[in-house]
């Protein structure tokens, strides 16, 4: 079967598991897990008696939310990698020191910690449908402007109005897909986080190659891709007026109850509480450091090396490009074990595998490196899936994802300065891959402590 004969079955499959129809006050048959005995708790089957997490849509709907999450997921990294296969352009551009570039690398993960916490008040108030349509929007507006405002403040500005819009996407994706494909958490991560490193990959690759094509200018390059962002507003207006009222969305309400049948008083849920929810967001604070590190200044480090700018560029897109299949393996098997760890284990490996061979050897073995380092990066999506593994409800994933992105977006600002700073003033890359190998140590221990067994509302709902 050819993939969009593949796609087609998937796609019609999730269609008839959505139209399924329900009754208030019972567990839908679509609802229970599918996955083997050894699944995770969080993934397991409802409680007997308690309400639907949510109503099934129909069949349209179900295609139309697979199209906008996939269109989405492209949008949710573009911003920042075309940048990165342009930084030093850029940084010419608009006279910036070594420390000012690193200080642009770190504003994703500071906007990302401050607006992704608003995410799920927003989803209450709005919907998630209505927030990420509005997200989209904002990221059309600040990649169309922030080439054209001068200056570096300006730059920043722009940057960070359309980070806002990608933060608060991240922060819901997880809700939308525990939501309205309960059954198919796996599956659904899985395809958007291959959306988005597909995303990720095209914007390090094409980017250069495309700016040449339309003249050379560095501001026609960045700002071309305000035009995918903004085929992704479509298909989000007709979800707009989905406010998401049923129980698995982003606020915690009465309904909720816990496995062991004692019922949960809305806003009880304290994820402050909880060690795995901690564990959780240090390993995505630190995955998130190695990912921003990478697409911020691994262009720059091989060109440092000798390497072409379009080369660099391109191997920038082969470790990116890495997680377009991994992304929709990696979930798929992650919700398959009882334990994580593993996974992790294997990932970090790679992660200190491909930072001694750009230590010693960045030009001569360039292409091993990339692809190393691109396994690494798929703890993105294990991230992600182990979001909505480690909570039991809509409610759940929505406070576990706020507060996992956002810490941990928190805990990855210093890392992309740091390395600036470090670049700028002992002249070279040793120091900073040192420090890029030295965080890959914790990132494993904290990302096994987060693959245990166990869900946020046994830890934290008590």
């Amino acid at each position: 079967m050819d993939n969009q004969s593949s796609y087609d079955s998937m796609m019609d499959g999730m269609a008839s598991e959505q139209t399924r129809t329900t009754t208030p006050g019972t567990t839908p048959a679509s609802t229970t897990t599918t996955t083997s005995a050894a699944a995770p708790s969080s993934l397991r089957a409802p409680v007997e008696g308690a309400r639907p997490a949510r109503v099934a849509p129909r069949a349209w709907t179900a295609r139309l939310l697979v199209v906008g999450i996939v269109l989405a997921a492209l949008n949710l990294r573009p911003a920042i990698t075309s940048l990165g296969a342009l930084l030093e352009e850029v940084r010419d551009g608009l006279g910036m020191s070594g420390s000012v570039a690193g200080l642009l690398t770190s504003v994703p993960p500071l906007c990302f910690a401050a607006f992704g916490v608003m995410a799920p008040r927003l989803a209450r108030r709005f919907g998630p449908g209505a927030v990420v349509c509005a997200g989209m929007a904002a990221i059309t507006a600040g990649l169309l402007a922030r080439p054209y405002l001068g200056g570096a403040v300006g730059f920043l500005a722009a940057t960070a109005f359309a980070l806002m819009g990608i933060a608060v996407s991240n922060v819901l994706m997880p809700v939308i897909v525990k939501r309205h494909f309960p059954d198919r958490v796996g599956s659904m991560t899985g395809l958007y986080s291959m959306a988005l490193a597909l995303g990720t990959s095209a914007a390090a690759a094409v980017t250069v190659p495309m700016t040449e094509a339309l003249g050379g200018s560095w501001r026609t390059g960045l700002a071309v891709w305000a035009g995918l962002a903004a085929a992704a507003v479509l298909p989000w207006l007709p979800l707009v007026r989905d406010r998401g009222t049923e129980a698995g969305d982003a606020a915690p309400g009465p309904a909720h109850e816990h496995a062991r049948g004692t019922r949960s008083p809305a806003g009880a849920l304290r994820v402050t509480r909880s060690r795995t929810a901690w564990a959780l967001a240090v390993f995505f604070g630190l995955q998130a450091t190695a990912a921003y590190i990478t697409m911020g200044w691994m262009p720059q480090i091989f060109r440092d090396a000798g390497v072409s700018a379009s080369t660099a560029g391109v191997l920038l897109a082969v470790t990116m490009a890495m997680g377009v299949p991994l992304a929709f393996v990696i979930p798929r098997v992650a919700t398959r074990l009882p334990h994580q760890g593993p996974i992790v284990v294997a990932l970090g490996g790679c992660g200190l595998v491909g930072y001694a061979g750009l230590y010693l050897a960045p030009a001569a073995g360039a292409w091993a490196w990339a692809v190393l380092l691109g396994i690494a990066n798929c703890a993105f999506p294990l991230a992600l899936t182990m979001v909505g593994m480690r909570a039991r409800t809509g409610a759940g994933v929505a406070q576990l994802s706020a507060f996992a992105q956002s810490t941990g977006y928190l805990i990855s600002i210093p890392g992309p300065l740091l390395v600036g700073v470090l670049y700028q003033h002992s002249g070279g890359w040793d120091l900073p891959l040192v420090l890029m190998a030295a965080l890959m140590v914790p990132q494993t221990v904290v990302g096994v402590l987060a693959g245990r067994d166990r869900t946020v509302e046994d830890e934290a709902g008590r």
